[in-house]
């Protein structure tokens, strides 16, 4: 389990749908909010799929309660959020991770559910090599 840093906003949207996304992602990312799975489950769309850093497909279940059981580990920074809006109820967020030297280049697909709340519909992570700096 990873602690959260503060993290800069990056080139978020301006309209108030890409700080939601991004205030979402937060919470995704914090160590309190991973421990407890309806608090996870909430912020997953019902059709949630991941294609994690190592290569692992997840899906709502498998990844809740992965989070719920991981250990602690080192803290982790998100810095670099854009958003882009790719249709109406539907927002691409990138963004950087680094949790003990270990860097990811992330993105994050939210849709909007019926209700108006938002739903993290898909996620990739791709771990940087040793020594690479993409910017």
């Amino acid at each position: 389990m990873y602690g959260l840093a503060v993290s800069d906003m990056g080139k978020v949207g301006a309209d108030q749908d890409g700080g939601e996304v991004v205030r979402l992602e937060h919470r995704l990312l914090d160590p309190q909010v991973r421990r407890r799975p309806e608090l996870v489950r909430a912020l997953l769309h019902p059709e949630f799929v991941e294609f994690g850093a190592s290569g692992q497909v997840w899906d709502t279940e498998s990844v809740v309660l992965a989070l719920a059981s991981a250990p602690e580990g080192p803290q982790m920074t998100a810095t670099d959020f854009e958003t882009v809006v790719l249709a109406a109820d539907v927002i691409l967020l990138t963004f950087r991770t680094d949790a003990g030297g270990r860097a990811c280049l992330r993105s994050s697909v939210w849709a909007r559910l019926p209700g108006g709340s938002w739903g993290l519909r898909f996620h990739q992570a791709t771990m940087l090599p040793d020594g690479v700096d993409v910017g």
